[in-house]
């Protein structure tokens, strides 16, 4: 990755954050995600005015889902609602890790916000974290009332590999067509497991997420005992969204990634046929952005720009 195409005030970040690993121990890597991510929430101010609830949601002869449920305080009419899936490659993050995260968004936006804690791959793989997902969605729609939900403007997103569960869930719901969803929210969303593109080569740089761990991610995620990279394989549209031939029907999208993310290329693209498809599509590159840079170094301008145009978008789909 050249820095000189790094946004300046990321680089410091950037250069604080020791060379691991993460795939050597996964269980170690998870730990490690959680306290980066309680670290950096413990450097913001606190967010006042959002309660939240944990629930566990029983699947048919499967395990049980978990999800925190945030909302406004004092507010007790339906609102409307995104269902907020977590990032991680596939294979770590978390609710908990999220939790700074979606209450801030919940301040901002005004919403209900339904965050899930889907299985991980590789001891659950495609179609778990999926269905796990799908299941959360249903929950929302099937609970409205108790929830104080607006059932006819639910929205679903996340970012990374959780946007990439957003693009595969908006998919899945528009071809069962059980659940109605108004919008879905892809921030730099792992969507194509062949990493081709010209970007997907061109970030190396082991501290940041990168094509080694984005194939490897994908491997575990695809159940796979090699990589695209060592044996193409077609993976199912609802996993890699980038392969799905038909994308009319899918609600309105909001796509942001950084100018020097692997998956600005695939990001485009994605955005680029969707439109095409006649769905409306908002895609915006941050330039000098790296992968979750917004989250990763919260406090500066880059970032919070971002943000902001982050919630402005879920704003407008959701309330106007």
């Amino acid at each position: 990755m050249d820095l000189k195409l790094v946004d300046p005030e990321l680089i410091p970040a950037l250069d604080a954050i020791p060379e691991f690993d993460i795939w050597s121990d996964l269980m170690v890597t998870r730990a490690v995600s959680l306290q980066r991510s309680r670290h950096i929430a413990s450097t913001l101010p606190p967010v006042v005015g959002v309660t939240s609830s944990d629930h566990s949601i029983t699947q048919d002869n499967d395990q049980d889902v978990s999800v925190r449920v945030y909302r406004p305080e004092g507010h007790t009419e339906n609102l409307p609602s995104l269902l907020w899936i977590h990032g991680g490659g596939y294979c770590f993050g978390s609710m908990e890790g999220d939790d700074y995260t979606v209450k801030r968004m919940v301040e901002k936006i005004g919403c209900v916000v339904v965050s899930v804690d889907y299985r991980l791959a590789p001891e659950y793989p495609f179609p778990t974290p999926l269905n796990d997902c799908y299941a959360a969605l249903t929950w929302v729609f099937d609970n409205a009332d108790r929830l104080k939900v607006d059932v006819s403007r639910i929205a679903i997103g996340g970012i990374s590999a959780g946007a990439g569960l957003a693009a595969g869930l908006a998919l899945l719901a528009r071809d069962r067509a059980e659940v109605s969803v108004v919008f879905q929210v892809l921030l730099c969303p792992m969507i194509d497991n062949s990493s081709t593109s010209e970007s997907s080569f061109s970030i190396t740089d082991k501290r940041i997420w990168n094509r080694h761990s984005n194939l490897q991610g994908w491997m575990h995620y695809l159940g796979r005992p090699t990589t695209s990279e060592q044996e193409p394989f077609e993976a199912s549209k609802y996993a890699a969204p980038s392969h799905a031939g038909d994308l009319h029907g899918l609600p309105p999208a909001y796509i942001a990634v950084g100018s020097v993310d692997l998956f600005l290329d695939e990001n485009r693209d994605y955005a680029k046929r969707l439109n095409g498809s006649g769905v409306t599509t908002q895609l915006e590159i941050f330039s000098g952005g790296y992968h979750a840079f917004e989250f990763m170094v919260p406090s500066a301008e880059i970032s919070k720009l971002a943000r902001d145009t982050h919630y402005s978008a879920i704003k407008r789909a959701l309330f106007d």
